[in-house]
């Protein structure tokens, strides 16, 4: 089987692979979802026993269901969810967990379902309606869910299970207002899946109340199903309204109160957390430049500041924050930009916890301690973006500034904790995959097992540093290379704002190895704008993405050509997606000098049709820069005249026709204004694919896109 089917089969090598992994706050189970094999699409929820090291399989989506039931079956609010998250795995897409790790619940194709992780039973919980993100509380005892969509219109109604399986509604409205709910904002942009919160006694729930009556309803149908009616969806395009975020303290027993901030200035709900102590909540401006973060008195709604986040260009928060720590003290994330300094760092009311060395990512939880307090585990990068690495940060009053690095392999790593277990996911170029290990006090206890398929072959990136702005860049020849042989090159890209492309894990680099044998050298950049190295880094495009992202990549191209001499600059390719797709199509018509042909999947040609908080972010307010939006346009730049045969090159456009979160008229628009210019392209929709391009799409379009560029490379 060659490389884009057994990919397609795989789901690119991830089935099968240990993935969503917790630990029990005892530290005495692991939890973790993984399908049956290589090729079986279904994960299944997974739990390993700390003590004796054996897995037991808790809850397999196909007996559940039973013969006739469907593990792809999703209600239109799951599908969405999932999109959000990029997951395309069918079976049980997630579980929550209650505090101490014993009771597990989700939801599979709209059911509702209760695992005991301590004796093994699962059932069914009746629910009114289709199941979205079902919750325990804090205790185990109660049991909360939104109910999806219905009619096809978003319902959202916020419901309550009781321990004797009475069903309460705990809030709800008419259609356009949801309750329990994140915004597609939310979710898409700030990382915000969740749309409602436990107390720690599960005695109250904050809930956030979404109103999208204001917003504009867009119609995506698939022209391959012409008996289907077209699905309203209301999107909130750069310059108009937002979806009006509130939040509310629910009693089970006493109604409710609001939460009060000013929602007017700080319309952004980014962050909410409610551990111990009082919930947190972190909320920014429209532009992004000014957030705050608020406790809020659970009795009354009342918020008080506890930390301001400011930057000129944005604010970038740090995942895991704002938390409580135990001793009261606030934990929130933010860059240190004075006095010399350039990072991203954490601090606990005020007072500096991480060196600005550290680039900090995430974090994870806490640790035991060695003394005092516990400490907490942070997940980081030091020096080299390209790695990931885990770090013991000291929360002890007066301790000073320490965090020490636990993970001593390179690589890429993530991690869960429980108790005094930590379990290490580690993915490196030395293996496929990602291997989780089990340890307790630096003692490794066990290994998830992976099912997942193994590669055909072993990338062997060379990872590099170029330019004076020392950009993160890879190069990726033909396994049968002979050195001094002239080879065409493919720039394969991403380049946009919070992913990197150029990390050292294999995974990032199978499907390029495969483009490489096929006779290209691939090259891979990480440009300004792009995570890990520094703030200064990241925020350098803003108001200019297109000038400054592009000059990078065609800089840091040059460079590679002159120490790599078998890069053949007259004959090179670019091709990405969505972000990717944007930068892929911007170089074919600014550079086409430079740039021979270029395939743009899912992109962004008009950012005036894309969504509010991202666009803004970059590029400010249309209203205040209608010349920022035309620079960045790629219909305008398509629109205009041709001078010359070479100055026109060859597109191929690939295009979802179900995306909603970069919509089928990017592509079409940009067709047409190709075409009135006589530009040369080609356009490929993709029937009921969404922007994830699942079930084995992209990969089968692997072929396909080799013989465009074969034909226009020569």
């Amino acid at each position: 089987m060659d490389f884009p089917e057994l990919a397609a089969r795989t789901r690119r090598f991830s089935h099968g692979a240990p993935r969503a992994v917790s630990v029990a706050e005892d530290g005495s189970r692991v939890i973790f979802l993984r399908s049956a094999g290589p090729e079986d699409p279904a994960d299944a929820l997974w739990l390993l026993d700390v003590a004796t090291g054996e897995e037991r399989l808790v809850a397999d989506p196909a007996t559940l269901l039973g013969a006739d039931g469907d593990v792809r079956v999703l209600s239109p609010g799951e599908r969405a969810l999932r999109e959000r998250l990029r997951l395309t795995a069918a079976g049980i897409g997630s579980y929550a967990l209650d505090a101490a790790g014993r009771v597990a619940v989700f939801a599979l194709a709209g059911r509702l379902f209760r695992a005991d992780l301590v004796h093994g039973d699962v059932v069914e919980v009746a629910a009114i309606g289709p199941v979205l993100d079902p919750r325990p509380d804090p205790t185990g005892e109660r049991l909360a869910y939104v109910t999806d969509a219905a009619g096809g219109v978003r319902r959202g109604e916020l419901r309550v299970i009781e321990a004797d399986g009475t069903d309460t509604l705990l809030a709800g409205e008419d259609a356009g207002v949801s309750w329990g709910l994140a915004e597609h904002i939310a979710a898409e942009e700030f990382g915000r899946f969740r749309g409602y919160w436990w107390s720690p006694d599960g005695r109250m729930v904050l809930a956030a109340r979404v109103d999208e009556s204001r917003l504009e309803r867009w119609h995506l149908h698939d022209p391959a199903e012409p008996a289907s009616p077209p699905t309203a969806v209301a999107y909130p395009r750069a310059g108009g309204p937002n979806a009006e975020v509130s939040l509310h303290l629910l009693d089970l027993d006493d109604g409710w109160v609001d939460v009060h901030w000013d929602r007017e200035t700080y319309p952004y709900l980014t962050a909410v957390s409610w551990g111990e102590g009082s919930p947190l909540i972190t909320v920014l401006r429209r532009s992004q430049q000014h957030g705050l973060v608020l406790a809020v008195d659970p009795r009354t709604g009342e918020t008080q500041v506890h930390a301001e986040l400011a930057d000129p260009r944005w604010v970038e928060p740090i995942a895991g924050t704002p938390a409580h720590l135990p001793d009261g003290r606030v934990l929130v994330g933010g860059e240190l930009a004075h006095d010399g300094y350039d990072a991203r760092c954490l601090f606990a009311d005020g007072t500096l916890l991480t060196p600005p060395s550290l680039y900090v990512r995430r974090v994870v939880g806490r640790l035991p301690a060695v003394s005092g307090p516990a400490d907490l585990l942070v997940e980081a990068s030091d020096g080299e973006p390209s790695e990931r690495h885990l770090f013991r940060v000291r929360t002890t009053i007066g301790g000073g500034v320490d965090a020490r690095r636990l993970t001593t392999d390179s690589g890429w790593h993530t991690a869960a904790v429980g108790g005094d277990v930590l379990v290490v996911g580690t993915a490196s170029l030395d293996h496929a995959g990602v291997r989780w290990t089990v340890s307790r006090g630096g003692q490794e206890l066990a290994e998830l097992r992976s099912l997942a398929a193994t590669p055909p072959y072993s990338p062997l990136p060379l990872l590099e540093r170029v330019t004076d702005r020392r950009l993160p860049a890879a190069v990726l020849y033909p396994d049968n290379h002979v050195t001094g042989r002239r080879l065409p090159v493919l720039l394969d890209i991403y380049g946009g704002p919070g992913h990197q492309e150029v990390v050292a894990a294999r995974a990032a680099w199978l499907e390029r190895q495969w483009w490489a044998d096929a006779g290209f050298a691939v090259v891979t950049i990480d440009n300004r704008g792009t995570p890990g190295v520094a703030p200064s880094f990241e925020k350098a495009i803003h108001r200019r993405v297109a000038d400054v992202i592009l000059t990078d990549q065609i800089d840091a191209l040059t460079a590679l050509a002159g120490k790599h001499p078998d890069l053949d600059l007259g004959r090179v390719a670019v091709r990405g997606w969505s972000f990717g797709g944007w930068l892929a199509g911007l170089a074919v018509l600014r550079h086409p000098e430079l740039f021979k042909c270029g395939i743009a999947g899912a992109p962004v040609t008009d950012w005036a049709l894309y969504d509010t908080a991202y666009t803004e972010r970059y590029l400010g307010l249309p209203e205040d820069g209608t010349d920022v939006y035309a620079h960045h346009s790629l219909i305008e730049l398509a629109a205009e005249p041709v001078i010359g045969p070479d100055q026109a090159r060859p597109l191929l456009l690939v295009h979802g026709l179900a995306d909603d979160n970069v919509v089928a008229a990017h592509t079409l628009r940009l067709s047409a204004a190709l075409l009135s210019t006589g530009r040369p392209h080609a356009v490929l929709p993709l029937t009921g694919a969404t922007h994830m391009a699942a079930n084995g799409t992209a990969e089968r379009l692997l072929p396909l896109e080799l013989d465009f560029l074969r034909t226009h490379l020569r």
